[in-house]
């Protein structure tokens, strides 16, 4: 077993829709965070900092929260700025 099979086995398993299983991993993969998908297989995702906890929250969140819910985090964002 090599070394990125090994993370993909001890990785955190994220449940979540298979249809937006993909889109997850490509974004996780744009922001360099290690996780593994395969077909018929979770997304396992290596989280071993508070930031990339964070961030996969964030992509998370951007699947599953309402229209208005994204409305008033960026209204928090803007005011926070």
């Amino acid at each position: 077993m090599n070394q990125s099979e090994q993370a993909a086995k001890f990785g955190e398993i994220v449940e979540i829709n298979w249809l937006d299983r993909w889109q997850v991993y490509r974004r996780l993969q744009e922001l360099d965070i290690p996780c593994w998908c395969a077909t018929d297989e979770p997304l396992r995702v290596v989280i071993n900092t508070a930031i990339t906890a964070v961030q996969l929250q964030s992509v998370l969140g951007q699947l599953t929260a309402s229209r208005q819910e994204l409305v008033q985090w960026l209204e928090r964002c803007w005011l926070a700025s």
